[in-house]
């Protein structure tokens, strides 16, 4: 063997041997990254990494995939419940093809570490929690061809970077937080067939360069903040299946001529609510696929043409344009759809369509919703409207349509919602409506509807609001509209010839928020079960000739806003109670009978909300009423010499105790002050000067009742004015009551958490005062901000407003109010948990320490139960008794406190949880319904999730049917936030949630649903709900 010979076999061996142990390093690597991405997975509730550990090689793992080098190829978790966060390790399976992650709840943020695997080319996060931004170096990831990370909380811009993935063919960034505008490199994807960036925050204009995707097949851009004129260019991807422009964009210009012929592949087109200007292509028939057409909310004029070929149509939505001439014929279109057996949603309403009621729509058996509201359609409903039996929303209100309402529409047994106010219908209301059993919107006013109203709507058991008024309906009231207790938005029945009494059973509606009589022929006294509606805001039975006494019995109407009942023959003086009553507007005129003092207080001091016109027998009131001063003569004289003289011995004695009182005091007051000074406690602010007992005495004008806002366990609360050189402010005093047990560390615990937080959802105090009275007690006060909208539980409760200065804002949160104010609570919490420092826990959240500023945002209150936490016991549940005794109030109290246990984040999250309960659904967790073992907690979770809409606060049901919001994600949303705070206020602390994860969830309901323009796919209520 040759020297040259040997040399080769020796080096060939070397190589071989350096080759055997660089695989075996790689595959080390590959191991250790793994690990490391097991590690940073908090929760495996499915066990499905239980399989990763050293018993098996990894490539047997579960998910994972190798080639035949023993190289991770591929690792796939997706749906598996995990929790945790990326491992930057990841950037480490250098020979990784495949990553899916998807549907799990996986925080944290896209490792940058990405962007090392060369190889990959499917990368797919969506329905996790990531945040963050998306990193630039994933343009290192140059194979990858799916990019998939919709429905998580990214921000900032889509990276410039990442038109270097120039194989691309599929990118979905739906539902994230993204801002900026679309790269105009995206049209460098030759290869791109799908672009999904709906939901987002994106700005500017559609670039003209995604009109060079030819292989682009689905487009989706909805949902943004995206303005300008839509490319031509666009138009001209004939391959489009799903084409999507609609909702919260401001997109104009006027679709092509050639639509149907350019894209004949079209199954789903959407341009809703837009400023679309120009008629509706006729070639739109061309684009024989379709499936769903939406062009509502725009700018649309002209007829709508023939639509003869898109047999395949299930929904459309022509609504809110300018369509149709006012003409006969306007409606020829409906009969072109002869062919779309399968349509279900039919939306033409809000247009200028004329003709009469299309009979063809009978033929649309599988139809759940018609909606031909505000249009110029008369003719008469056919009777053959009995054949939809899947119909759930008819709205046809604000047309001309006369005649009869057929009796057979109470076969329309799945109907939920029924509009057909603001026609001409004559007839009698038919008694099968009775039959209608899941209907909850019942609409009929301002008709030429006549006889008496049906008994047997006594059997809609479900119905929120019904609205009869502006008819020819005569009789009595039946008494079986009464036994339907979910009747909460409102029962109109004004304006019609509806004689008798109220009766009685009206008292049976104990949800009702409205009800409203005016302007019939009823007779007898105002019943006084009406004490039973104790939701009840606004009550209108003026222009009647009801008689009697206005009963005592409507004091127990404390959310009372509006009561009218003028122009009726009631007796007797105006009772005092009504000055109790949180009141916006009151109005007794032309009650020719009523006599006596007027009060003065609440109502009576709102000149603008209180009429007592044509009243005669009147007297006394503020001085703006004019009215004569009353006549106390007779009870001056009542007074006898006797009564005289006792009078002024008690005042003789009263005055000598005051004196000798005040030197004794005065005695004390000057030994103490040599010796105690007031000064305030800790550094709170360098703005702020130090207050003494006399300062704070003047600004509340002596801590007089007038300016007392609350009173609690360890003290009360007054509002104070300070007045200075330079300006006059306004503040609220906690003054300690120092004889309670508990007050003065109560003070001190307060004083010790105010020092150290600071964030703008909590309350901000001026300064702390310690000093003592005039009388030499020890005198200790805390000064915040003042709020002027004083606290949550005045809005969801609203007994008295006096603290809510806008006396023209009512005591009412919209669910988008509410949204925020949560979120705020929320985040207040997720601070003193998390990030300042030690963990503050604060014991005794409930809606009466959440106070709101002049912007309704919200402000935690009342740290003097609070307490600060180490970090390692912040979350558990120690098992020695608290030294403290019980925190908290009763029913927000988490049920560990009751059994002894310390302090925990977990009991604060279980407030938090009852009290996000009470504010959805108005009833607080010690309402009397709550007995016999059944809590808030219990009550809403067996009503989750079809029963939503029975338990939210009445208040709430009015938004979601607004203008403003879509129903189905409203109740959606509903459905969501009680679930959140089902998980906090479970019984066991260690499954309740933990308060980031709860403010990034309600954060990301109230995103989805109020970042949404109005969706117009769904049966309008008219305008009273």
């Amino acid at each position: 063997m040759s020297f040259s010979t040997f040399y080769l076999i020796i080096l060939a061996t070397a190589f071989m041997y350096c080759l055997h142990f660089s695989v075996a390093g790689t595959n080390e690597t590959d191991r250790l990254a793994l690990l490391d991405f097991k590690a940073k997975i908090t929760g495996d509730p499915l066990g499905v990494m239980s399989s990763w550990n050293d018993t098996t090689h990894f490539c047997e793992w579960h998910g994972i995939t190798c080639h035949r080098g023993r190289r991770v190829k591929k690792l796939k978790l997706y749906s598996s419940k995990l929790t945790g966060f990326l491992s930057p390790s990841i950037g480490n399976l250098s020979f990784l093809k495949v990553l899916q992650l998807y549907n799990n709840t996986l925080g944290g943020t896209i490792p940058p570490e990405i962007g090392r695997l060369h190889r990959l080319r499917d990368l797919q996060l969506g329905n996790n929690t990531i945040e963050g931004h998306i990193p630039p170096n994933i343009s290192a990831c140059s194979r990858l061809l799916a990019l998939d990370i919709r429905n998580n909380r990214l921000v900032g811009k889509i990276p410039s970077k990442i038109s270097y993935l120039v194989h691309l063919q599929y990118i979905n960034l739906h539902n994230n937080n993204l801002t900026g505008t679309i790269p105009s490199s995206f049209g460098n994807f030759s290869s791109l067939y799908l672009i999904d960036l709906e939901s987002n925050n994106l700005s500017g204009s559609i670039p003209e360069s995604l009109g060079k995707l030819n292989k682009l097949t689905y487009l989706a851009l909805g949902e943004n903040m995206l303005s300008g004129i839509v490319p031509s260019s666009i138009f001209n991807l004939t391959l489009l299946v799903s084409f999507g422009l609609g909702f919260n964009n401001n997109l104009e210009g006027s679709l092509p001529s050639d639509l149907g012929i350019k894209l004949p592949n079209l199954q789903w087109f959407s341009i809703s609510s837009n400023n679309f200007t120009g008629s509706i292509p006729t070639s739109i028939s061309n684009s024989s696929g379709l499936t769903v057409l939406q062009l509502d909310d725009n700018n649309l004029t002209g007829q709508v043409p023939s639509l003869h070929k898109l047999a395949n149509l299930s929904i459309l939505f022509l609504s809110n344009n300018s369509l149709g001439h006012g003409q006969a014929g306007d409606l020829n279109f409906a009969y072109s759809l002869a062919n779309a057996t399968d349509l279900q949603v039919l939306g033409i309403g809000d247009n200028i369509l004329s003709g009469n009621f299309p009979k063809i729509f009978c033929n649309f058996s599988m139809l759940s919703s018609l909606e031909i509201d505000d249009n110029y359609i008369d003719g008469q409903i056919p009777a053959c409207i009995e054949n939809l039996e899947y119909l759930t929303g008819f709205a046809a209100s604000g047309n001309q349509l006369s005649g009869i309402i057929p009796q057979g529409i109470g076969k329309l047994r799945n109907l939920d919602r029924l509009m057909l106010d603001a026609n001409q219908f004559s007839g009698k209301i038919p008694s099968s409506i009775g039959n209608l059993t899941k209907m909850t919107i019942l609409n009929l006013y301002h008709n030429n509807l006549v006889g008496q109203i049906p008994s047997t709507l006594g059997s809609c058991k479900n119905l929120l609001g019904m609205d009869l008024s502006f008819n020819r309906l005569s009789g009595r009231i039946p008494s079986q509209l009464f036994d339907i207790s979910t009747l909460s938005i409102g029962l109109y029945l004004s304006f019609n010839k509806l004689s008798g009494s109220l009766p009685e059973e009206v008292g049976q509606l104990k949800n009702l928020g409205l009800l409203r009589v005016t302007g019939n022929t009823l007779s007898g006294e105002i019943p006084s079960t009406l004490s039973s509606c104790v939701e009840l805001t606004n009550l209108y039975m003026d222009g009647n000739f009801l008689q009697g006494a206005i009963p005592d019995a409507l004091s127990e109407l404390k959310g009372l806003n509006e009561l009218d009942l003028s122009k009726n023959n009631l007796s007797g003086k105006i009772p005092q109670f009504l000055e109790s009553l949180p009141l916006q507007m009151l109005n007794l005129s032309y009650n020719s009978k009523l006599e006596g003092e007027v009060p003065t207080g609440g109502i009576f001091s709102n000149a603008t909300g209180l009429s007592l016109d044509g009243i005669r027998g009147l007297c006394g009131g503020r001085p703006e009423l004019k009215l004569p001063k009353c006549n106390k003569k007779n009870q001056k004289k009542s007074l006898g010499h006797k009564n005289r003289f006792i009078l002024g011995i008690v005042f003789g004695l009263l005055g000598i105790i005051s004196m000798v009182t005040i030197f004794v005091s005065l005695y004390i007051y000057w030994y103490k002050k040599k010796t105690k000074l007031p000064t305030p406690l800790g550094n709170f602010s360098e703005n702020y000067p130090n207050l003494s007992y006399q300062t704070l005495l003047k600004a509340t004008n002596g801590f007089s009742f007038d300016n007392l806002i609350g009173r609690g366990t360890f003290g009360a609360v007054y509002k104070g004015i300070l007045h200075d050189l330079v300006e006059t402010s306004i503040i609220a005093i906690k003054i300690f009551n120092l004889e309670q047990h508990g007050a003065s560390k109560s003070f001190m615990a307060e004083c010790g958490v105010l020092r150290t937080i600071r964030h703008r959802n909590l309350i901000k105090v001026i300064t702390a005062c310690s000093s003592v009275d005039y009388q030499g007690n020890d005198f200790k006060a805390l000064v915040y901000e003042y709020m002027v909208r004083g606290s949550l539980e005045e809005w969801l409760h609203p007994v008295a407003i006096d603290v809510v200065e806008d006396t023209d804002t009512a005591p009412r949160l919209s669910l988008r109010q509410r949204l925020d104010i949560v979120v705020d609570v929320a985040s207040a919490l997720e601070y003193l948990h998390h990030n300042c420092g030690a963990p503050i826990i604060h014991c005794d959240l409930k809606p009466s320490n959440v106070l709101l500023d002049e912007e309704l945002v919200a402000h935690v209150s009342d740290f003097g139960l609070a307490k600060f936490l180490s970090e390692s016991i912040s979350s558990s549940i120690a098992n020695q008794s608290s030294s403290l005794g019980v925190r908290g109030t009763v029913g927000y109290a988490p049920p560990e406190y009751g059994l002894g246990n310390e302090a925990s984040t977990n009991g604060d999250v279980y407030s938090f949880g009852i009290l996000l309960l009470e504010m959805i659904t108005g009833k607080r967790p010690t309402n009397d319904m709550f007995s016999e073992g059944i809590s808030l907690h219990d009550y809403v979770k067996e009503a989750l999730p079809e029963r939503v809409i029975e338990i939210v606060d009445h208040s709430l049901v009015e938004d979601i049917d607004s203008e403003e919001i879509d129903s189905r994600l409203m109740l959606e949303a509903l459905t969501s936030v009680l679930g959140i705070a089902l998980s906090c206020s479970t019984e066991v602390p260690q499954e309740r949630l933990d308060m980031s994860d709860v403010t990034a969830k309600l954060s990301s309901i109230r995103k989805k649903l109020l970042g949404t323009r109005l969706d117009q796919r769904r049966i309008r209520a008219g305008t009273r709900w």
